[in-house]
């Protein structure tokens, strides 16, 4: 398997002179005159626009948050760079014009396949009421071997790291699957009594404990020993890239497994999106393509995160046992006293089911029974705990009145 990303590398290579065709004749839309809104021209059109859309990009799509509602004011925002590191920036959301300091927020967000713009929505609502940085992952095909590993451990350091530069009196939002080492991060913190520890910590759909309600995704990961998790996923980045020679597990492989889960509803969408576009609602059918634009926009993971993570979050779930360790270090959740937390869970959440986020409670011995609270949000998937309608008029006001309260 270790060529696998050569092959498919080579299968890319292949379609790429189709796709630009598909692009060019697309080009030539806009000079047929009123011959393009005819049914015949109309259905080819939206047959190539199909086709050439449904591929894998590599590059980080843009945020595109310009401006957002702050207070009674449309403030302009614009991102800048608070720290460079390897494999992660520390991304800040900037709104120059707004007069009252805000709190500050961390978005911790998931390197599992995607993005961090997968965010984008969640970050664009918090951004209303807090002066928001985010966890910005570097796709690992890019990053030059000269950098070195970056595993488990590192990722809680790169936590930590971030929340030292932001600076005392911060807050925490974890999405997902980072929120063991988030919990992590946060645990060390408060035992070396670091200033920079946040003031609170929301966790939101994450894998605190998957076998306090085990689904499809803990059970894909259990089926298999390590090994061959090892054998065959992992694959080396061609000498086309920076990061040529690095061993990872493929963004392509990541988005295969999670379209497989659901397959039919994927087929689905782009049937309904190609009858869209040749009925000419272009409007519905652009919903449906920005979706699939961020959807299909890949991230490696490098071999030792991926690796660890199924190990030791998933299979051995050595943190709900008192067993996970940093650098060798014990993680004590215990050790968090000053910390509130917030634990989110959807009722219909088949990534991490209920129970699995808000065993964080069970964990985190050394908070006062005030400085806890749990929000389970009715009618949602994964995906609606952190975006969409319910998110926003729902979820959200939950995560700002715990930072209110600790701010």
């Amino acid at each position: 398997m270790r060529m696998l990303y050569s092959g498919y590398q080579a299968w890319n290579d292949m379609l790429a002179p189709a796709r630009f065709g598909a692009q060019i004749a697309l080009g030539m839309r806009d000079k047929m005159g009123p011959m393009a809104d005819w049914a015949m021209p109309r259905r080819m059109f939206a047959m190539m626009d199909v086709f050439q859309g449904a591929k894998l990009t590599h590059k980080r799509p843009a945020y595109d948050i310009m401006t957002v509602t702050s207070g009674n004011a449309e403030v302009a925002v614009r991102e800048e760079i608070a720290l460079d590191l390897p494999f992660g920036d520390l991304l800040h959301f900037v709104k120059d014009d707004v007069e009252a300091a805000q709190p500050k927020v961390l978005v911790v967000a998931p390197m599992s396949g995607h993005f961090s713009t997968l965010l984008r929505s969640t970050v664009a609502t918090l951004l209303r009421d807090h002066d928001v940085y985010i966890t910005d992952w570097k796709n690992a095909r890019d990053v030059p071997l000269e950098a070195g590993r970056f595993g488990f451990d590192d990722y809680v350091d790169y936590v930590i790291r971030f929340f030292q530069q932001i600076g005392p009196g911060a807050h925490m939002v974890s999405v997902c699957q980072p929120c063991v080492p988030a919990l992590a991060a946060v645990a060390l913190m408060s035992e070396d009594k670091d200033k920079a520890t946040p003031r609170s910590m929301t966790l939101m759909g994450g894998p605190i404990d998957p076998n306090a309600a085990p689904t499809v995704v803990n059970d894909l990961a259990n089926e298999k020993p390590i090994e061959w998790f090892e054998e065959n996923l992992i694959s080396v980045v061609p000498f086309r890239y920076p990061g040529r020679g690095r061993e990872v597990y493929p963004g392509f492989l990541q988005l295969s497994a999670f379209m497989a889960m659901n397959m039919e509803r994927h087929g689905s969408q782009h049937r309904e999106l190609y009858q869209l576009l040749a009925d000419g609602k272009t409007v519905e059918a652009d919903k449906i393509k920005h979706f699939y634009e961020e959807y299909f926009a890949v991230l490696d993971l490098t071999k030792e995160f991926y690796l660890e993570t199924v190990d030791q979050v998933f299979q051995r779930t050595l943190l709900s046992k008192g067993e996970l360790t940093v650098h060798g270090r014990p993680v004590n959740p215990g050790a968090i006293r000053n910390t509130a937390l917030l634990t989110v869970e959807g009722e219909k959440d088949d990534v991490c089911a209920v129970g699995q986020t808000s065993a964080a409670h069970g964990l985190c011995t050394g908070l006062r029974p005030h400085l806890k609270r749990h929000h389970l949000q009715p009618g949602v998937g994964h995906y609606g705990v952190f975006s969409g309608s319910k998110w926003e008029k729902q979820v959200y006001p939950q995560v700002r009145n715990m930072i209110l309260a600790m701010n």
